[in-house]
């Protein structure tokens, strides 16, 4: 297994706006109980209005098919309104859906227009994939050193994956300097920290030897 994008549109929890008394409220509440149909319907209603946090969480919910019929360029129509608002998450996502074609034709260059602004702000899956597109040279001139600087900024944010990739970087020396012995301490901590490709790594370079 190779280098992979962290490439999944989550909602993980309710913006913290969702707060204050109204239908984000019980649109969180509703989505909360599972009750989806009528969370959708309250979102909606602030979406239309322009909130972004409402437009992110729709897009999610049309990704997934939950209150409403799964639909990928739905979700993208609301996800993407979210992002020009400047929501980091849906900035992310829709670098995600830019990148492998889902609800969008694939395209490289917007793929990495959207993960730049979502890594800038912080996004740490953001930071890992903004450093795969570098490595690859997918959307943006080849570059490892910016690729193993966006690892590095998603591994300090806990990607553990990140740990992986700059492992592969220390056993390349494509990017940073050749370094076999940080190359497993890192990859064992990737791996401690439940990365499985750090393992495939382990054993591919035979690192228990340094």
């Amino acid at each position: 297994m190779g280098k992979i994008l962290i490439a999944i549109m989550c909602l993980i929890g309710l913006p913290v706006s969702y707060s204050y008394a109204g239908n984000l409220e019980d649109g969180s509440s509703a989505y909360n109980k599972g009750d989806y149909k009528t969370a959708y319907k309250l979102f909606l209603i602030e979406a239309n209005k322009g909130n972004a946090d409402a437009q992110y969480t729709l897009g999610v919910m049309c990704d997934e098919g939950r209150g409403v019929l799964q639909d990928y360029k739905e979700g993208v129509k609301w996800v993407r309104l979210a992002a020009e608002q400047g929501n980091a998450d849906a900035q992310y996502n829709l670098g995600v859906s830019y990148h492998i074609g889902q609800g969008v034709a694939q395209d490289y260059k917007e793929a990495f227009k959207w993960y730049s602004l979502a890594a800038e702000q912080g996004v740490a899956e953001a930071q890992l994939n903004l450093g795969v597109s570098y490595e690859k040279g997918e959307g943006v001139l080849q570059d490892y050193k910016e690729a193993v600087k966006w690892y590095r900024l998603a591994a300090g944010h806990g990607v553990a994956r990140a740990n992986c990739y700059l492992a592969e970087a220390c056993v390349s020396g494509l990017g940073m300097m050749k370094d076999m012995s940080l190359a497993k301490r890192l990859a064992k901590k990737g791996y401690d920290s439940g990365a499985a490709y750090c393992g495939e790594i382990w054993k591919k370079y035979n690192l228990a030897n340094y």
